[in-house]
């Protein structure tokens, strides 16, 4: 049981390192957005915070939400697309192994990419931190993106492999600019401060200030629920639309 595991772990990470247009972008996007918005835009942000400080959070969920929007997303929805998930379903490998190895290779390269950003923001940046606040923000923004990968695979499972990568898209951008990860909340125009609670990126970026001591809305626990909530969300849409499809193909 546990080999299935693993090799369904092993296959999934090699398929995302050797499909660059994964790899490579992922890795590199918010490498390049910090360089352009954290380190080269503006010596301090709002609340006195230097801009490379605050960013080095925001870009941090950014890059998590990426990770695991594409490889859930896409990756599901492209599988699907060629039958995969129907010879996977038909053999003798635990069904939760291959969503249990998405997540975790998803969540490595959003560790990886968080991993690059703190050295970046400390070597070039001078974010200095305590060893606790490092660990700690670490771990909240590659916890914190299971929604992500619940949303995604609800994406997944509702659109065709086509049109998954776009859909993403459409999705992940806006909802980082309107969670305010790629600027500071706070300068966001007053309609769109108005929608970033109810968006899970929004909740994320503000536990990971929150950590670093920026400037954080509300409690933490509560942006802790609110992400549980959307995770509950998401996976609920995503069984109703793997339910759908296998009434569908199996009457």
């Amino acid at each position: 049981m546990k080999r299935a595991y693993w090799m369904e772990i092993k296959t999934e990470f090699l398929k995302l390192v050797r499909m660059k247009t994964y790899s490579v972008s992922t890795v590199l996007f918010p490498l390049m957005f910090y360089c352009f918005f954290g380190l080269a835009m503006g010596e301090y942000a709002p609340h006195g915070m230097h801009m490379a400080r605050l960013l080095l959070a925001t870009y941090g969920a950014f890059a998590v939400m990426g990770a695991a929007l594409y490889a859930f997303g896409v990756g599901v929805a492209v599988e699907r697309g060629l039958g995969w998930l129907e010879l996977k379903r038909a053999s003798p490998m635990p069904p939760q192994a291959y969503f249990v190895a998405k997540a975790a290779v998803s969540m490595a390269f959003g560790a990886l990419v968080v991993l690059l950003l703190f050295g970046l923001g400390a070597a070039a940046g001078g974010v200095r931190m305590p060893a606790e606040r490092w660990l700690g923000m670490g771990a909240a923004l590659v916890a914190g993106s299971v929604p992500f990968c619940a949303l995604g695979l609800a994406i997944g499972n509702l659109a065709g492999a086509n049109s998954a990568p776009a859909i993403v898209n459409l999705i992940y951008l806006p909802m980082a600019f309107l969670g305010g990860l790629w600027i500071p909340y706070e300068v966001l125009p007053p309609v769109f401060r108005s929608i970033s609670p109810w968006l899970p990126s929004y909740h994320l970026g503000q536990i990971a200030l929150n950590i670093q001591r920026g400037p954080a809305g509300g409690p933490v626990a509560q942006h802790w629920e609110a992400l549980a909530a959307f995770t509950l969300l998401f996976a609920g849409i995503a069984w109703l639309a793997h339910v759908r499809e296998t009434e569908k193909n199996y009457g």
